[in-house]
Protein backbone atom coordinates (compact mmCIF):
# COMPACT_ATOMS: atom_id res chain seq x y z
CA UNK A 1 0.00 0.00 0.00
CA UNK A 2 2.85 2.36 0.87
CA UNK A 3 4.42 1.74 -2.53
CA UNK A 4 1.12 2.49 -4.25
CA UNK A 5 0.75 5.73 -2.30
CA UNK A 6 4.31 6.75 -3.12
CA UNK A 7 3.69 6.02 -6.80
CA UNK A 8 0.54 8.15 -6.74
CA UNK A 9 2.37 11.01 -5.01
CA UNK A 10 5.11 10.85 -7.64
CA UNK A 11 2.54 10.97 -10.47
CA UNK A 12 0.82 13.95 -8.88
CA UNK A 13 4.18 15.69 -8.39
CA UNK A 14 5.12 15.25 -12.04
CA UNK A 15 1.72 16.45 -13.22
CA UNK A 16 1.99 19.58 -11.09
CA UNK A 17 5.44 20.27 -12.53
CA UNK A 18 4.07 19.93 -16.04
CA UNK A 19 1.13 22.19 -15.30
CA UNK A 20 3.21 25.21 -14.32
CA UNK A 21 6.18 24.43 -16.51
CA UNK A 22 4.14 24.22 -19.68
CA UNK A 23 2.38 27.45 -18.81
CA UNK A 24 5.66 29.35 -18.95
CA UNK A 25 6.95 27.28 -21.85
CA UNK A 26 3.95 27.96 -23.99
CA UNK A 27 3.90 31.66 -23.20
CA UNK A 28 7.39 31.90 -24.63
CA UNK A 29 6.70 29.82 -27.70
CA UNK A 30 3.44 31.62 -28.40
CA UNK A 31 5.16 34.97 -28.56
CA UNK A 32 7.90 33.55 -30.75
CA UNK A 33 5.25 32.34 -33.15
CA UNK A 34 3.39 35.64 -33.12
CA UNK A 35 6.39 37.94 -33.22
CA UNK A 36 8.70 35.80 -35.28
CA UNK A 37 6.29 34.41 -37.81
CA UNK A 38 8.22 36.06 -40.62
CA UNK A 39 10.58 33.08 -40.32
CA UNK A 40 7.95 30.96 -42.04
CA UNK A 41 7.85 33.35 -44.95
CA UNK A 42 11.36 32.18 -45.90
CA UNK A 43 10.32 28.54 -46.09
CA UNK A 44 6.79 27.97 -47.33
CA UNK A 45 6.94 24.21 -47.02
CA UNK A 46 7.98 24.40 -43.38
CA UNK A 47 5.08 26.72 -42.64
CA UNK A 48 2.64 24.46 -44.44
CA UNK A 49 3.88 21.56 -42.32
CA UNK A 50 2.62 23.27 -39.17
CA UNK A 51 -0.80 24.07 -40.63
CA UNK A 52 -3.67 21.96 -39.30
CA UNK A 53 -7.03 23.74 -39.39
CA UNK A 54 -9.88 23.10 -36.98
CA UNK A 55 -12.84 21.14 -38.30
CA UNK A 56 -14.97 24.24 -38.75
CA UNK A 57 -14.77 27.40 -40.78
CA UNK A 58 -15.70 29.68 -37.90
CA UNK A 59 -17.05 29.71 -34.36
CA UNK A 60 -20.80 29.45 -33.83
CA UNK A 61 -20.43 32.70 -31.89
CA UNK A 62 -19.28 34.50 -35.05
CA UNK A 63 -21.55 35.74 -37.82
CA UNK A 64 -18.66 36.01 -40.26
CA UNK A 65 -15.32 34.29 -40.78
CA UNK A 66 -12.73 36.21 -38.71
CA UNK A 67 -9.98 38.29 -40.30
CA UNK A 68 -6.79 39.61 -38.74
CA UNK A 69 -7.67 43.26 -39.28
CA UNK A 70 -10.42 42.98 -36.65
CA UNK A 71 -10.25 41.76 -33.03
CA UNK A 72 -9.71 37.99 -32.85
CA UNK A 73 -8.75 35.25 -30.41
CA UNK A 74 -6.08 32.58 -30.37
CA UNK A 75 -6.33 29.43 -28.27
CA UNK A 76 -2.86 28.55 -26.99
CA UNK A 77 -2.34 24.92 -26.01
CA UNK A 78 0.71 23.35 -24.40
CA UNK A 79 0.99 19.56 -24.63
CA UNK A 80 3.33 16.77 -23.64
CA UNK A 81 3.24 14.89 -26.94
CA UNK A 82 4.27 15.38 -30.55
CA UNK A 83 1.85 17.32 -32.72
CA UNK A 84 1.00 14.48 -35.11
CA UNK A 85 -0.86 12.34 -32.57
CA UNK A 86 -4.43 12.84 -31.36
CA UNK A 87 -3.66 11.12 -28.05
CA UNK A 88 -2.87 14.20 -26.02
CA UNK A 89 -4.15 16.31 -23.17
CA UNK A 90 -3.94 20.05 -22.67
CA UNK A 91 -1.39 20.81 -19.98
CA UNK A 92 -1.58 24.54 -20.65
CA UNK A 93 -4.71 26.32 -21.86
CA UNK A 94 -4.61 30.02 -22.61
CA UNK A 95 -6.78 32.42 -24.58
CA UNK A 96 -5.20 35.46 -26.23
CA UNK A 97 -7.60 38.22 -27.25
CA UNK A 98 -5.85 40.42 -29.82
CA UNK A 99 -7.17 43.81 -30.91
CA UNK A 100 -5.36 45.17 -34.00
CA UNK A 101 -7.07 48.55 -33.64
CA UNK A 102 -5.73 49.23 -30.15
CA UNK A 103 -2.61 47.13 -30.80
CA UNK A 104 -3.08 45.28 -27.54
CA UNK A 105 -3.39 41.73 -26.20
CA UNK A 106 -5.16 40.27 -23.18
CA UNK A 107 -4.08 36.81 -22.02
CA UNK A 108 -6.16 34.52 -19.81
CA UNK A 109 -4.80 31.24 -18.46
CA UNK A 110 -7.42 28.58 -17.70
CA UNK A 111 -6.34 26.02 -15.08
CA UNK A 112 -6.22 22.57 -16.61
CA UNK A 113 -8.19 21.11 -13.70
CA UNK A 114 -11.10 23.53 -14.15
CA UNK A 115 -14.33 21.55 -13.73
CA UNK A 116 -16.56 22.53 -16.63
CA UNK A 117 -19.16 21.33 -19.10
CA UNK A 118 -17.40 19.58 -21.98
CA UNK A 119 -18.65 20.42 -25.46
CA UNK A 120 -20.41 17.81 -27.60
CA UNK A 121 -21.04 15.44 -24.67
CA UNK A 122 -24.64 16.25 -23.84
CA UNK A 123 -23.77 18.18 -20.70
CA UNK A 124 -21.05 15.93 -19.24
CA UNK A 125 -18.78 17.70 -16.75
CA UNK A 126 -15.11 16.98 -16.38
CA UNK A 127 -11.75 18.67 -16.10
CA UNK A 128 -11.20 20.99 -19.03
CA UNK A 129 -7.95 19.27 -20.01
CA UNK A 130 -10.01 16.18 -20.89
CA UNK A 131 -11.77 18.04 -23.72
CA UNK A 132 -9.41 16.59 -26.39
CA UNK A 133 -10.11 13.06 -25.12
CA UNK A 134 -13.88 13.56 -25.16
CA UNK A 135 -13.69 15.09 -28.62
CA UNK A 136 -11.96 12.00 -29.92
CA UNK A 137 -14.55 9.77 -28.22
CA UNK A 138 -17.40 11.71 -29.83
CA UNK A 139 -15.86 11.90 -33.29
CA UNK A 140 -14.90 15.58 -32.98
CA UNK A 141 -11.44 16.96 -33.66
CA UNK A 142 -9.71 17.26 -30.24
CA UNK A 143 -8.64 20.88 -30.80
CA UNK A 144 -12.09 21.85 -32.04
CA UNK A 145 -13.70 20.22 -29.01
CA UNK A 146 -11.35 22.08 -26.70
CA UNK A 147 -12.16 25.37 -28.43
CA UNK A 148 -15.90 24.77 -28.16
CA UNK A 149 -15.57 23.82 -24.49
CA UNK A 150 -13.86 27.15 -23.81
CA UNK A 151 -16.57 28.94 -25.76
CA UNK A 152 -19.15 27.36 -23.44
CA UNK A 153 -17.18 28.55 -20.44
CA UNK A 154 -16.23 32.11 -21.44
CA UNK A 155 -18.81 32.97 -24.11
CA UNK A 156 -16.15 34.28 -26.50
CA UNK A 157 -15.39 32.87 -29.96
CA UNK A 158 -12.17 30.93 -30.50
CA UNK A 159 -10.92 31.93 -33.94
CA UNK A 160 -7.46 30.36 -34.22
CA UNK A 161 -5.24 28.03 -32.26
CA UNK A 162 -1.58 27.14 -31.79
CA UNK A 163 -0.55 23.87 -30.11
CA UNK A 164 3.02 23.48 -28.90
CA UNK A 165 5.11 20.66 -27.47
CA UNK A 166 7.16 21.93 -24.52
CA UNK A 167 10.36 20.38 -25.89
CA UNK A 168 10.33 23.04 -28.57
CA UNK A 169 10.93 25.67 -25.90
CA UNK A 170 14.22 24.11 -24.82
CA UNK A 171 15.38 23.77 -28.41
CA UNK A 172 14.31 27.31 -29.34
CA UNK A 173 16.18 28.86 -26.41
CA UNK A 174 19.29 26.86 -27.28
CA UNK A 175 19.01 27.71 -30.98
CA UNK A 176 18.92 31.41 -30.10
CA UNK A 177 22.02 31.07 -27.95
CA UNK A 178 20.23 31.09 -24.60
CA UNK A 179 18.37 33.82 -22.77
CA UNK A 180 19.58 36.54 -20.38
CA UNK A 181 17.74 37.13 -17.10
CA UNK A 182 18.18 39.23 -13.97
CA UNK A 183 17.80 36.92 -10.96
CA UNK A 184 16.18 38.74 -8.03
CA UNK A 185 17.44 36.38 -5.27
CA UNK A 186 19.39 33.15 -4.84
CA UNK A 187 17.44 29.93 -5.31
CA UNK A 188 17.61 26.46 -6.76
CA UNK A 189 15.23 24.30 -8.76
CA UNK A 190 15.37 20.69 -9.92
CA UNK A 191 15.81 19.87 -13.57
CA UNK A 192 12.58 18.52 -15.03
CA UNK A 193 12.27 14.78 -14.42
CA UNK A 194 15.61 14.54 -12.60
CA UNK A 195 17.11 15.06 -9.16
CA UNK A 196 19.80 17.35 -10.57
CA UNK A 197 19.52 20.92 -9.32
CA UNK A 198 20.15 24.19 -11.07
CA UNK A 199 21.37 27.04 -8.87
CA UNK A 200 20.48 30.64 -9.68
CA UNK A 201 22.40 33.49 -8.05
CA UNK A 202 21.23 37.06 -7.63
CA UNK A 203 22.17 39.28 -10.54
CA UNK A 204 22.52 38.83 -14.33
CA UNK A 205 22.65 35.24 -15.60
CA UNK A 206 22.73 33.60 -19.01
CA UNK A 207 20.58 30.45 -19.24
CA UNK A 208 20.34 27.58 -21.69
CA UNK A 209 17.05 25.89 -22.55
CA UNK A 210 16.96 23.43 -19.64
CA UNK A 211 17.97 26.12 -17.16
CA UNK A 212 15.34 28.50 -18.52
CA UNK A 213 12.65 25.87 -17.90
CA UNK A 214 13.69 25.51 -14.28
CA UNK A 215 13.91 29.29 -13.90
CA UNK A 216 10.34 29.89 -15.04
CA UNK A 217 8.71 27.04 -13.13
CA UNK A 218 10.06 27.64 -9.60
CA UNK A 219 7.41 28.75 -7.09
CA UNK A 220 7.93 27.18 -3.66
CA UNK A 221 11.16 29.05 -2.93
CA UNK A 222 9.86 32.38 -4.17
CA UNK A 223 8.61 34.56 -1.29
CA UNK A 224 6.03 36.04 -3.66
CA UNK A 225 4.77 32.64 -4.79
CA UNK A 226 2.78 32.72 -8.01
CA UNK A 227 3.33 36.46 -8.42
CA UNK A 228 7.09 36.01 -8.46
CA UNK A 229 6.89 33.10 -10.85
CA UNK A 230 4.60 34.99 -13.20
CA UNK A 231 7.08 37.87 -13.21
CA UNK A 232 9.93 35.51 -14.20
CA UNK A 233 7.77 34.00 -16.91
CA UNK A 234 7.09 37.44 -18.37
CA UNK A 235 10.79 38.30 -18.17
CA UNK A 236 11.81 35.23 -20.16
CA UNK A 237 8.86 35.69 -22.50
CA UNK A 238 9.83 39.22 -23.47
CA UNK A 239 13.54 38.45 -23.76
CA UNK A 240 12.80 35.52 -26.06
CA UNK A 241 10.61 37.74 -28.18
CA UNK A 242 13.47 40.22 -28.59
CA UNK A 243 15.91 37.47 -29.53
CA UNK A 244 13.50 35.87 -31.98
CA UNK A 245 13.29 39.06 -34.05
CA UNK A 246 16.97 39.93 -33.73
CA UNK A 247 19.61 39.46 -36.41
CA UNK A 248 20.78 36.29 -34.68
CA UNK A 249 17.24 34.99 -34.85
CA UNK A 250 17.25 35.61 -38.59
CA UNK A 251 20.50 33.68 -39.01
CA UNK A 252 18.92 30.67 -37.29
CA UNK A 253 15.96 30.45 -39.66
CA UNK A 254 16.50 26.89 -40.87
CA UNK A 255 17.15 25.50 -37.39
CA UNK A 256 14.17 27.29 -35.86
CA UNK A 257 11.91 26.18 -38.70
CA UNK A 258 12.90 22.59 -38.07
CA UNK A 259 12.15 22.92 -34.36
CA UNK A 260 8.80 24.56 -34.90
CA UNK A 261 7.87 22.07 -37.62
CA UNK A 262 8.33 19.21 -35.16
CA UNK A 263 6.65 20.84 -32.19
CA UNK A 264 3.94 23.21 -33.46
CA UNK A 265 0.49 22.79 -34.99
CA UNK A 266 -1.62 25.82 -35.84
CA UNK A 267 -4.68 26.86 -37.80
CA UNK A 268 -2.87 29.94 -39.13
CA UNK A 269 -2.16 29.84 -42.84
CA UNK A 270 1.18 31.09 -44.17
CA UNK A 271 -0.24 34.41 -45.32
CA UNK A 272 -1.89 34.86 -41.92
CA UNK A 273 1.43 34.22 -40.20
CA UNK A 274 2.97 37.01 -42.25
CA UNK A 275 0.12 39.33 -41.25
CA UNK A 276 0.64 38.31 -37.62
CA UNK A 277 4.29 39.25 -37.81
CA UNK A 278 3.41 42.70 -39.11
CA UNK A 279 0.86 43.13 -36.33
CA UNK A 280 3.21 41.84 -33.61
CA UNK A 281 5.80 44.47 -34.47
CA UNK A 282 3.26 47.17 -33.62
CA UNK A 283 2.29 45.73 -30.23
CA UNK A 284 4.26 47.15 -27.31
CA UNK A 285 5.22 44.89 -24.42
CA UNK A 286 3.26 47.24 -22.18
CA UNK A 287 0.12 46.43 -24.17
CA UNK A 288 0.28 42.69 -23.41
CA UNK A 289 -1.78 42.16 -20.26
CA UNK A 290 -2.21 38.92 -18.31
CA UNK A 291 -5.63 38.61 -16.67
CA UNK A 292 -5.50 36.54 -13.50
CA UNK A 293 -8.39 34.14 -12.98
CA UNK A 294 -9.50 33.76 -9.36
CA UNK A 295 -10.34 30.13 -8.59
CA UNK A 296 -10.92 27.82 -5.64
CA UNK A 297 -9.94 24.20 -5.10
CA UNK A 298 -12.45 21.42 -4.64
CA UNK A 299 -13.21 17.77 -5.35
CA UNK A 300 -15.62 15.98 -7.66
CA UNK A 301 -16.57 12.42 -8.48
CA UNK A 302 -15.07 11.67 -11.89
CA UNK A 303 -15.52 8.10 -13.02
CA UNK A 304 -14.89 5.91 -9.97
CA UNK A 305 -12.56 8.38 -8.25
CA UNK A 306 -12.81 11.51 -6.16
CA UNK A 307 -10.63 13.95 -8.07
CA UNK A 308 -9.14 17.29 -7.13
CA UNK A 309 -10.61 20.05 -9.28
CA UNK A 310 -10.48 23.80 -9.75
CA UNK A 311 -13.74 25.73 -9.47
CA UNK A 312 -14.49 28.96 -11.31
CA UNK A 313 -17.36 30.86 -9.74
CA UNK A 314 -20.13 32.24 -11.92
CA UNK A 315 -19.17 35.76 -10.88
CA UNK A 316 -15.56 35.18 -11.92
CA UNK A 317 -16.57 33.53 -15.18
CA UNK A 318 -18.69 36.54 -16.08
CA UNK A 319 -15.91 38.95 -15.08
CA UNK A 320 -13.39 37.26 -17.38
CA UNK A 321 -15.96 36.97 -20.16
CA UNK A 322 -16.78 40.67 -19.91
CA UNK A 323 -13.10 41.69 -20.11
CA UNK A 324 -12.50 39.56 -23.18
CA UNK A 325 -15.72 40.52 -24.95
CA UNK A 326 -15.04 44.22 -24.46
CA UNK A 327 -11.50 43.81 -25.77
CA UNK A 328 -12.86 41.96 -28.79
CA UNK A 329 -15.45 44.72 -29.29
CA UNK A 330 -18.31 42.23 -29.03
CA UNK A 331 -21.80 43.30 -28.01
CA UNK A 332 -22.88 42.44 -24.46
CA UNK A 333 -24.99 39.26 -24.24
CA UNK A 334 -28.62 40.15 -24.92
CA UNK A 335 -30.01 37.72 -22.33
CA UNK A 336 -28.92 35.46 -19.48
CA UNK A 337 -29.05 32.56 -21.90
CA UNK A 338 -26.70 34.39 -24.22
CA UNK A 339 -24.13 34.72 -21.48
CA UNK A 340 -23.99 30.97 -20.97
CA UNK A 341 -24.71 31.08 -17.24
CA UNK A 342 -24.21 27.35 -16.76
CA UNK A 343 -20.44 27.30 -16.98
CA UNK A 344 -20.25 23.68 -15.92
CA UNK A 345 -19.37 24.58 -12.33
CA UNK A 346 -22.17 23.32 -10.09
CA UNK A 347 -22.54 24.47 -6.50
CA UNK A 348 -21.64 20.95 -5.40
CA UNK A 349 -19.30 19.44 -8.02
CA UNK A 350 -20.34 15.97 -9.00
CA UNK A 351 -18.82 14.37 -12.09
CA UNK A 352 -20.02 11.40 -14.06
CA UNK A 353 -18.63 9.03 -16.60
CA UNK A 354 -14.96 8.23 -17.10
CA UNK A 355 -12.09 10.16 -18.58
CA UNK A 356 -8.66 8.77 -19.32
CA UNK A 357 -7.26 12.27 -18.98
CA UNK A 358 -8.75 13.18 -15.62
CA UNK A 359 -6.88 12.82 -12.39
Amino acid sequence: MRRINQSRVERVRKKRIKKWLFRAVFLSLAVIILSGSYLFYRTWDAAADTHKPMEREKSKLRENVPTLDKPFTVLLLGTDVRKETDNWRADVIMVAAINPKTQSVKLVSIPRDSYVEIANTGGHRDKINSAPYWGKQKGVDPVTNTAETIELLLNVPIDYYAKVNFKGFIDIVDALGGVDVNVKFDFWEKKLGRQERYYFTKGPMHLNGDQALSYVRMRKRDPRGDLGRNERQREVLMNLMDKAVSFKGLTKINEILGILGENVSTSFKVEEMIALQNLARKISKDNIESIEMNVTNGTARIGSFNASIVQISEEERQRISKILREHLELDPPSSPEGSTPDSGIPDTPQGSGESQNSY
